[in-house]
């Protein structure tokens, strides 16, 4: 275990490079800390290289996703040699929030499509109205420009004003997060309007994790984890090109 323990040190500490795009995420596992079951908070971020392809470019195990664990995971990949970044896609959880306008206040972010149409069902007040919401967001979210988009976005907030006035407030303040996107060239938009490749690599660590069900520390957590995701950033590399830059 102490030499696995040195090698996958090793992975997490390798120095990056230029990295356009970037996702972030974080799922939760069982985890034993002072004698009681905690959920930990598992951080990941995967980068899509100047080359093209996608790499999986740290992974940190805390015991939240409060804004100090974040802004300290995202600093660690900066230390590292993490430059060139363009877009960050992330959803709009507050700590991850809070650390990324802290380390990387200037970089332009991409609130996850995926997970504002999700939010969007929170304030639809009646279950028969929920497919033609989800219709009407996506309909701004595959408009063919920005322009496009505001327009129907300032239709659909009018829209909704009388019968759900609750989601046409949170879709004024909040879908215009989810367009930054449009500043980017039209063929990447598909890969990166969501942060679905993070979600996808959380199901497969799950997958993985299943199998243990509690870790009976933090450690035991990251060195199960960081052997998934550097087995499946090392496949992500002999890959084709992901994104051509």
């Amino acid at each position: 275990a102490a030499l696995l323990d040195e090698q996958l040190q090793a992975w997490r500490e390798r120095p990056l490079g230029p990295c356009p795009y970037v996702y972030l995420d974080a799922h939760y596992e069982k985890v034993r800390q002072a004698g009681q079951v905690s959920d930990a908070a598992v951080l990941k971020a995967i980068g899509v290289n100047s080359e093209g392809k996608r790499e999986i470019l740290g992974v940190s195990v805390s015991l939240s996703e409060h804004e100090v664990h974040w802004r300290t995971f995202l600093s660690d990949l900066v230390s590292r040699g993490l430059t060139g970044v363009l877009l960050i896609t992330s959803d709009a959880h507050a700590g991850l929030t809070a650390a990324r306008k802290a380390v990387f206040g200037g970089v332009p972010w991409q609130r996850c499509q995926f997970h504002l149409q999700q939010n969007a069902q929170a304030y639809v007040p009646r279950i028969g109205m929920r497919r033609q919401v989800a219709s009407d967001i996506r309909s701004v979210f595959h408009a063919p420009n920005l322009t496009e988009a505001d327009r129907l976005l300032a239709q659909l907030v009018d829209r909704y004003s009388d019968s759900a006035p609750k989601l046409a407030a949170w879709a004024e303040e909040n879908l215009p997060e989810g367009l930054t996107v449009f500043r980017f060239p039209s063929n990447h938009w598909r890969r990166i309007r969501t942060a679905n490749s993070v979600e996808r690599l959380n199901k497969e660590i799950r997958r993985r994790s299943r199998v243990a069900t509690l870790f009976p520390n933090e450690a035991s957590c990251l060195r199960l984890v960081t052997a998934v995701v550097m087995e499946i950033s090392e496949e992500w590399q002999t890959n084709r090109i992901y994104l051509r830059i």
